[in-house]
């Protein structure tokens, strides 16, 4: 695929290598209809292709919402259709897949709520920058930026309104170190053959303990 292939995702180059895309159906608060679900599968592979990007900073188009979530046309289609339902499932396992084997840095800029594939590409990313906004979890509770940082959920919380302050700053940063410095492990992407072994299950568990904290609080939330 190229960019102008995608119809819900808009790219727009920066300087430095830095690219910008946006999950843009603002007037459903960019939730995923069945193209853009199937788009946020391939756009991962097209800029980890592009040699010209070094970054790339993922949010929302309009100040509402990063995605709130399936369209209803998704969910009717899904209530009433076995093989659409596996599609969705399978499309949303391509989603963390992809994105965990892409090796550009991905920032998120939450711009709003956060639900479904919007709440995987969020917390998927490598680094998160949330604002002082509302963020919905799977509890459907809310937490604000300041408590989302607090338990670790995102690496930051910025003031509300416009750019979240630290995502140009990590860009211009993470371009020039590469997400091998933000993510120890690419082999963790791939599907196991096999069951692991206990002790290989016991190693993993201690290697999984040395990684720095940024590996566990990979999005940002912005409202």
């Amino acid at each position: 695929m190229r960019y102008e292939d995608f119809r819900f995702l808009l790219f727009d180059p920066q300087p430095d290598g830095v690219l910008l895309v946006t999950l843009n159906r603002p007037e459903a608060l960019n939730a995923t209809n069945d193209r853009m679900h199937w788009e946020l599968t391939q756009v991962w592979g097209v800029i980890d292709a592009d040699p010209g990007v070094k970054v790339a900073v993922v949010t929302g188009a309009g100040d509402r919402a990063f995605s709130a979530g399936g369209d209803l046309s998704v969910v009717e289609e899904m209530a009433n259709s076995q093989e659409a339902t596996l599609r969705v499932m399978k499309e949303a396992s391509a989603i963390v897949y992809n994105m965990l084997s892409c090796d550009k840095p991905i920032i998120s800029a939450i711009n709003g709520v956060a639900v479904g594939a919007g709440l995987a590409v969020a917390l998927l990313a490598d680094v998160s920058v949330m604002a002082k906004a509302k963020y919905y979890l799977m509890t459907a509770d809310f937490l604000d930026g300041r408590e989302a940082e607090r338990i670790g959920l995102v690496t930051f919380c910025a003031p509300r309104g416009g750019p979240p302050y630290p995502t140009a700053r990590i860009a211009r940063a993470a371009r020039i170190t590469g997400r091998s410095t933000m993510r120890p492990s690419r082999l963790n992407a791939s599907p196991p053959r096999r069951a692991a072994s206990s002790s290989t299950r016991r190693a993993q568990a201690r290697s999984a303990s040395e990684w720095p904290r940024a590996s566990f609080t990979p999005a940002t939330c912005m409202g």
